[in-house]
C-alpha cells in the first residue's frame, strides 16, 4: 500500500482541489479542520506527511502541528498559508516543526515536489529508527547474553528484579515501563568488570579492603557507563547509576543529588532492588518490607508504600507455587527452556543460574563445559 497524505483545511474548495489535482499522484485523505484531522490521524493513520492550513478556527496549523508531532512523530508536516510573515514562518518552524513552508497560491506542481520530498524524509526517518531499534535490540542482547555467561547469580538477580519490576509497574500503570524493566534486568551489568576473587570475597561476606569497598561501591557507576554507549539508553544509565542511592543522599554515588532530584526510576529500583536482595536471604515478603520501613531516610516514602499495596496487600505470599521442574538431558535442552535450577560443572564451577533463559550462546557454553569438565545431569528446567 502506498504512503498515505492529509490534508487538512477548512475551505472545502482548497481540499476539492487537492483532491481534483494530486490524487493520481498520491494516496490522499482530506480533514475541514484540525479536530477532525487528529481524529483521522489516530483512527486511519499512519500518514507519512501532513499538510495544514495555517489560519483555521478553533485550532490553528500550529497547534494542531504540534499536536501531530507529539501522536505521531514520524509524521512528516507541511504548513500552507496566506500569510508569508516571517514570525509565522519562525513559529512554524520552532513549534510546530514543520519539513517545509509553503505560501498560498502554491502551484500544483511546486505542492506535488515538496510532497515526493516530503515522503522520502518520511522513508529516511523510518528506516533510520528502524535501524536504530534494530541496533538497539541487538546490543540489549548481547549485554544480557554476556551477564548471563560472565556471572549467573547476577543474572538471577536481574531477572527476578525485572520480574518485580513488572508486577509493580504494571500495577501502578508506571509509565515508560520498558526503560525501568531493562534498568533492572542490567542492573547489575557492572559486576561484569570486578575481578572473581574480589566478587567471591564480596558475597561471602568476607572484610574487604578499602580499594576492593571502593570497586563494589562502584558497580552501579560501571554499569551505567557500559549503558550511556547505547543509543537511546541514556535514561536507562541514569536510573542504574543511581539505583544504589538512597533517598537522603547517602549512598552511591556520593555526589548532591537527593531526594526528588534522583530519577524516579532509581527511587523505584532501590526499592525493588532490596525486597529482592532481603528475600533472597531467606525473609518472607511482608517481613522484608517491615524491615525496609525501619530504614529511616532510604527509600522514597511514596514508592515504599506503593511496593506495600502492590506486594504486601495484593500479592501477600508472592506468586504461586511454580509446577514441579522437569528433568532433561543436556541432548534434549533447548533455546527457549528457563533454568530451575543452577547448572554446575563436575569441577564445582557454576555455568548458569536458576531462572536463566537458555539462548544460543548459553546452550554452546554449557556443551563446551560438558567437553572439557563434564557437567552434572539431569538439568532440571521450568515446566
Amino acid at each position: 500500500m502506498s504512503l498515505k497524505i492529509l490534508c487538512v483545511d477548512d475551505d472545502a474548495n482548497v481540499l476539492a482541489g487537492y483532491q481534483r489535482n494530486l490524487r493520481k499522484q498520491f494516496n490522499l485523505d482530506t480533514a475541514l479542520s484540525g479536530q477532525a484531522g487528529l481524529a483521522m490521524l489516530d483512527s486511519q493513520g499512519p500518514y507519512a506527511v501532513v499538510v495544514a492550513d495555517m489560519n483555521m478556527p478553533g485550532m490553528n496549523g500550529i497547534q494542531f502541528l504540534m499536536e501531530v508531532q507529539r501522536r505521531a512523530p514520524d509524521t512528516v508536516r507541511i504548513m500552507l498559508t496566506g500569510n508569508a510573515d516571517q514570525q509565522t514562518a519562525i513559529a512554524a518552524v520552532n513549534q510546530g516543526h514543520v519539513f517545509q513552508f509553503l505560501t498560498k497560491p502554491c502551484p500544483t506542481e511546486a505542492l506535488a515536489s515538496t510532497l515526493r520530498q516530503a515522503l522520502r524524509q518520511y522513508q529516511l526517518v523510518v528506516a533510520e529508527r528502524e535501524l536504530l531499534e534494530k541496533t538497539l535490540n541487538g546490543s540489549i542482547k548481547v549485554l544480557v547474553d554476556v551477564l548471563s555467561m560472565a556471572d549467573p547469580q547476577s543474572f538471577g538477580f536481574g531477572q527476578k528484579l525485572r520480574d518485580a519490576m513488572r508486577t509493580f509497574a504494571k500495577a501502578l500503570n508506571v509509565e515508560q515501563c520498558w526503560e525501568l524493566e531493562l534498568a533492572a534486568m542490567l542492573s547489575p551489568i557492572g559486576y561484569v568488570t570486578i575481578p572473581p576473587a574480589v566478587l567471591q570475597k564480596h558475597r561471602a561476606g568476607l572484610s574487604l579492603s578499602g580499594p576492593e569497598r571502593d570497586m563494589i561501591e562502584r558497580v552501579p557507576e560501571f554499569g551505567a557507563n557500559l549503558l550511556a554507549n547505547i543509543p537511546r539508553l541514556e535514561p536507562v544509565a541514569r536510573i542504574v547509576r543511581y539505583h544504589a542511592k538512597r533517598f537522603d543522599g547517602t549512598g552511591f554515588p556520593a555526589d548532591e543529588v537527593k531526594g526528588e532530584d534522583i530519577p524516579v526510576g532509581a527511587r523505584i529500583l532501590k526499592v525493588l532492588s532490596d525486597l529482592v536482595q532481603l528475600e533472597a536471604k531467606g525473609l518472607p515478603r511482608h517481613k522484608a518490607l517491615e524491615q525496609m520501613r525501619t530504614r529511616t531516610g532510604w527509600y522514597d516514602p511514596r514508592v515504599l508504600s506503593a511496593a506495600f499495596a502492590c506486594f504486601d496487600v495484593y500479592l501477600p505470599e508472592g506468586p504461586a507455587a511454580p509446577a514441579a521442574p522437569r528433568a532433561v538431558s543436556l541432548s534434549d535442552l533447548r533455546v527457549g527452556h528457563i533454568l530451575a535450577e543452577k547448572v554446575v560443572s563436575n569441577d564445582g564451577v557454576v555455568i548458569a543460574g536458576p531462572g536463566t533463559e537458555v539462548t544460543q550462546m548459553v546452550l554452546q557454553k554449557l556443551h563446551n563445559f560438558a567437553q572439557l569438565s563434564g557437567i552434572k545431569e539431569p538439568i532440571l528446567i521450568e515446566a
